[in-house]
């Protein structure tokens, strides 16, 4: 630490420029000038946070800060982890209802006569079952028995389809839909154009029905309408989330996000709304069992060890990538299987720690846990040895160097 200067500056060195002050905006760099091993006083430049590190920022980033939101870097986004508390963030989203900015998840196009036939073979759902204005939730096998990602495909009309992808993925998504492209459809990244409000919870259809004609109460669950809203015309309004109490998903162009995030906040007052961030986002996906990619699915694991056999559909002429191989894993059973479990006691299960059967060997490891802010226990999911998977049967969590007990539970967890 430099003396003389405010506590919240630190500069080391790391390449040839680099100056750390948290994560206030504007960010500083500086020259830097040898003080002693690896740290430096520096000469003062302007630079954003996204000019020194390629962090990006999405439209709403001032706004985050604004309301005072702890930010952190997630997936190349300074991202709002929480704003009030994860607790209070998330009993809203299950009560009332919570708005989360999630413009950091990845937009693709794709277009043309070709469009079905290319994503009805790199992708493990039947695209047969979609119409207009239907979402469909599935996943791009890797052709070798893993996943490179889970996503949304939204069919917009016959020829035109929208797939939504993990933030994290969106460079390789894109890069494998590139390589796998035979069919010469016409393929478009529109990530950095768009922005996207999740607006989650019971109230949800309530406070967003001031904002839009369109009958939300008539949408059904994994559909959407375009429509105005809020003003703006042709917004994708769609029935869809991941946090297992309802609500919609907003597709905006950045330039109206501001504009739309502040009309949500307004009409949603009476009905108790407040922001919500990562966190709360992930506690309420683990509350009801669902995936995230890079803690319980990715290149290692396939979609049928991962419960998701339900989006892989071996129904005749859907010939996706590696077809075979999970047929066989179907029809042959898998040596491990994601499975839920809560704590018996005391103790919060994370990820990595291992999962012991009563006489202390290892049958797997946690990949994603929390404590449930609705049960007041400890959950959990990790990939166990098959014969070890079924609900009521006991297992151990190594957690700090203590063994605690657990029961493997059907999920979801939480149940409405």
């Amino acid at each position: 630490m430099i003396t003389g200067f405010p506590a919240n500056f630190y500069v080391k060195f790391a390449g040839n420029l680099i100056i750390y002050q948290y994560l206030s905006s504007p960010f500083m760099l500086y020259n830097k000038i040898h003080l002693s091993k690896n740290y430096y006083f520096c000469f003062f430049h302007n630079y954003t946070l996204k000019n020194v590190f390629g962090m990006k920022e999405t439209a709403l980033y001032r706004i985050h800060k604004a309301l005072g939101a702890k930010m952190v870097s997630f997936a190349g986004f300074n991202m709002p982890l929480e704003y009030s508390g994860i607790i209070d963030e998330h009993l809203t989203v299950r009560n009332a209802v919570g708005i989360f900015d999630v413009s950091h998840m990845g937009e693709f196009w794709v277009r043309g006569a070709s469009a079905f036939d290319f994503l009805q073979r790199v992708t493990t759902n039947d695209l047969n079952k979609l119409y207009d204005g239907k979402v469909q939730y599935t996943c791009f096998p890797n052709g070798k028995g893993g996943i490179v990602d889970d996503l949304l495909v939204y069919r917009m009309k016959q020829d035109e389809y929208m797939l939504v992808v993990n933030a994290a993925n969106i460079d390789k998504d894109w890069n494998w839909l590139q390589s796998q492209n035979k069919e010469g459809a016409n393929l478009e990244n529109a990530s950095d154009s768009i922005s996207l409000l999740a607006v989650q919870g019971p109230e949800a259809v309530h406070a967003l029905q001031k904002l839009t004609p369109a009958p939300l109460d008539e949408i059904k669950y994994y559909s959407f309408v375009t429509d105005q809203f809020a003003g703006i015309d042709n917004m994708i309004i769609s029935a869809t989330g991941y946090t297992g109490s309802g609500g919609f998903e907003l597709y905006i162009a950045n330039k109206d996000a501001v504009m739309a995030w502040e009309k949500v906040i307004d009409a949603g007052k009476e009905f108790g709304v407040k922001p919500a961030g990562l966190a709360t986002r992930d506690t309420l996906r683990l509350e009801m069992g669902y995936c995230l990619y890079g803690n319980d699915i990715d290149d290692t694991t396939s979609p049928v060890e991962a419960g998701l056999g339900w989006i892989t559909k071996f129904t005749d002429g859907n010939n996706f990538i590696d077809r075979d191989y999970l047929w066989r894993q179907k029809q042959e059973g898998v040596s491990k299987k994601l499975t839920g479990f809560e704590m018996i006691g005391k103790g919060i299960p994370r990820q990595h720690y291992n999962i012991l059967d009563d006489k202390g060997n290892i049958i797997g490891q946690v990949t994603s846990g929390t404590m449930s802010p609705v049960l007041k226990k400890g959950i959990g999911m990790g990939y166990i040895k098959t014969g070890m998977t079924d609900p009521g049967q006991f297992i151990w969590i190594e957690i700090r160097n203590k063994i605690l007990k657990a029961q493997v539970v059907k999920m979801p967890f939480y149940k409405k």
